[in-house]
């Protein structure tokens, strides 16, 4: 393989990119008019069951299960590889065109969130749960939050991309997102060996929005990497993997707008709790 030498000036080449060059490209706004549906709940999610998305299903599934009716929410699918992101009504919500988006309609006017974790933060204190009071336990699990959103990108769009979804594959990127990868699943490993959960002994935003990337990496559904990466390997990361995911709340949210894999594990819009009896609890827990 030769070297790549840059040019002077980068030039975007439209068919680069693999099978997400028709969706990928250099310039933000809209591509298309489309509003968003808005259904009749104060919370209006948009978003897909990827993990980005799953994280915040989870923390609205587990608000519902404390008690907190008013997290009651519709979640609309938003077709990220037909374009829906570039919708002018998602555009709206979102500038940067990722899913997930929210709208709280309970405000006057009402709030657009924008970024998981943002989401993630916004609905903890709004509803007080789910993120510690105590100032050491808060602050830990903020940290860990911003941990998660700063060191996905390297699992996802670094060796997920390069590993599952490159046109080809090149030992380089693999070999260095790999790398990483493995030095953040012991980061974790060695901080849940003395922790319940990362922010000490408190469930947190922090498990949730840490799980759906490397608990899904953990039980082998993400990348199909499990074995490559030796992840049965990190034992503590492992133990809270299947801790978090036995939880209801997380196999509900797990499925709320998946479009993807067994179809018995897909709920591709959620506008009521009732929208879950089409599934039996024996095909919800396939999902963890």
């Amino acid at each position: 393989m030769t070297d790549y030498v840059p040019p002077k000036v980068w030039t975007w080449d439209r068919e680069s990119g693999g099978r997400f060059a028709a969706i990928n490209r250099p310039i933000a706004g809209p591509t298309h008019e489309k509003e968003l549906p808005v259904g009749k709940h104060p919370i209006q999610l948009y978003s897909l069951g990827t993990p980005n998305g799953v994280k915040v299903t989870v923390l609205l599934e587990e608000l519902l299960a404390l008690g907190h009716a008013g997290a009651e929410y519709d979640a609309w699918l938003i077709n990220i590889g037909t374009g829906d992101q570039f919708g002018s009504g998602f555009v709206a919500v979102n500038p940067n065109s990722k899913i997930p988006a929210m709208v709280d309609h309970s405000t006057t006017p009402p709030t657009r969130i924008f970024e998981s974790g943002a989401m993630m933060i916004y609905l903890a204190e709004k509803f007080g749960a789910f993120l510690p009071t105590d100032h050491h336990a808060r602050t830990e699990a903020l940290s860990w939050l911003f941990w998660q959103m700063g060191s996905a990108p390297f699992l996802g769009g670094g060796f997920g991309h390069f590993y599952a979804y490159a046109p080809t594959k090149q030992e380089y990127p693999i070999n260095r997102y790999a790398m990483e990868v493995k030095r953040q699943l012991d980061v974790l490993d060695r901080h849940l060996a003395d922790n319940d959960y990362m922010a000490g002994s408190e469930y947190s935003v922090a498990d949730m929005a840490i799980w759906p990337w490397y608990g899904a990496l953990a039980l082998g559904l993400l990348y199909d990497a499990g074995e490559f990466l030796e992840v049965a390997s990190y034992t503590n990361v492992i133990r809270w993997t299947k801790q978090i995911g036995a939880r209801p709340a997380v196999k509900r949210g797990r499925m709320v707008n998946r479009a993807f894999g067994d179809p018995a594990s897909q709920l591709h819009e959620r506008h009521d709790a009732s929208d879950f009896d089409t599934k039996t609890q024996d095909k919800i827990g396939k999902t963890a």
